[in-house]
């Protein structure tokens, strides 16, 4: 997948991932991986931006796997920032199909 169409449509995917539910880190990079190929180093500077912008609110808890875990969980604010994002995707999926679709046939 392009790198720049990946980089755009991260936070979405973040976004949507967490307003299902609460997640951890690694748990995150394993959901997100699932759409996009993603590494940790991409997802956990993108956590702590977006914790900052306060889409997210975060909290420990034990795990009976391992250490303690910071969950990720998205905030009132968090929420209206995916779904203004949802929007804006749809819109630009929108475009960019009718453009493509409109564009065949024609020789270049």
């Amino acid at each position: 997948m392009n790198a720049q169409f990946k980089k755009g449509v991260l936070e979405l995917i973040v976004l949507v991932s967490v307003g299902k539910r609460d997640m951890y880190g690694y748990e995150l990079v394993e959901e997100v991986s699932k759409v996009v190929d993603v590494k940790e180093g991409t997802i956990y500077p993108l956590l702590k931006r977006m914790t900052n912008e306060h889409y997210f609110e975060t909290y420990l808890k034990e795990s009976t796997e391992g250490p303690t875990r910071k969950y990720y969980h998205i905030t009132a604010m968090g929420i209206l920032q995916r779904d203004r994002l949802v929007d804006e995707w749809k819109e630009f999926q929108n475009r960019v199909c009718d453009f493509l679709e409109n564009d065949k046939g024609e020789e270049k």
